[in-house]
């Protein structure tokens, strides 16, 4: 296996790469590299390139491209709107969501939203995606958008693809079920999932969500944690999608 590190715009030169001496303490004690082995640096945006890791110890260096790696075909969109749940709940949500294959995820603030997120949170949440992308061998990190109001989220919204919104308590279709019947063989379309906050979603959430093109749908007779419901739906589009149901 091939470890790989993220790199921003700013630090492809040319043919070289500079790397920040957290980045190669990070390939040399995280990742235990020795000198001369070879790992991927990714731009997150989907573009790859082989280097080797030089004699130089953890100090900030220049690495030079020995390749550029293939570009592999990209999946559709599957974008997560997820209602922010309690404390630092939220960093799961994102771990698990890369690992998922999720490309944009939108956190939004309901009606039943708790949390109100300061300001320093957006930037964890990206630091934990590329994290989660890198382990999970994954060429492109996923888009994580500011906070906003779930109203805001909807109405600047304009998307193609499936949609849904998860529910709890009401008398809906399962979502695996309308996956089996919206996903086709020859035409894997985008997916925009909706998942609600601790108590759920509100009737009027519910009602403005339909007027947006949601189909609402449900996850199972057990009521679920908004972490666990976003991870069960997301998981449930991955399958549907590998295994072509």
């Amino acid at each position: 296996m091939v470890q790989r590190i993220t790199i921003s715009a700013n630090q492809k030169r040319g043919n070289l790469f500079y790397l920040e001496a957290e980045q190669i303490h990070y390939l040399r004690r995280v990742l235990r590299l020795n000198p001369g082995d070879r790992f991927i640096v990714q731009d997150g945006l989907g573009m790859q390139w082989l280097a080797a890791l030089d004699e130089q110890p953890g100090q900030a260096q220049m690495i030079e491209i020995l390749a550029t790696v293939p570009l592999a075909s990209q999946a559709a969109p599957l974008r997560l709107i997820a209602a922010l749940p309690k404390g630092n709940s939220f960093d799961q949500v994102v771990r698990q969501a890369t690992e998922l294959g999720v490309s944009h995820i939108y956190p939004v603030i309901s009606d039943r939203t708790l949390l109100k997120p300061k300001g320093n949170k957006l930037e964890r949440w990206r630091r934990i995606s590329q994290e989660a992308s890198e382990q999970s061998e994954r060429i492109t990190v996923p888009e994580i958008f500011p906070p906003t109001a779930l109203e805001d989220c909807l109405s600047q919204a304009n998307w193609e693809g499936l949609r849904y919104i998860c529910a709890t308590r009401r008398n809906c279709p399962h979502l695996l079920r309308e996956l089996k019947i919206d996903l086709r063989l020859d035409d894997l379309l985008d997916v925009t999932l909706m998942v609600g906050p601790e108590g759920g979603w509100t009737a009027d959430e519910i009602t403005v969500a339909i007027q947006e093109g949601y189909k609402v749908v449900g996850l199972g007779s057990v009521i679920l944690r908004s972490v666990t419901a976003s991870v069960t739906a997301l998981s449930l589009v991955a399958a549907a999608r590998e295994l072509l149901i």
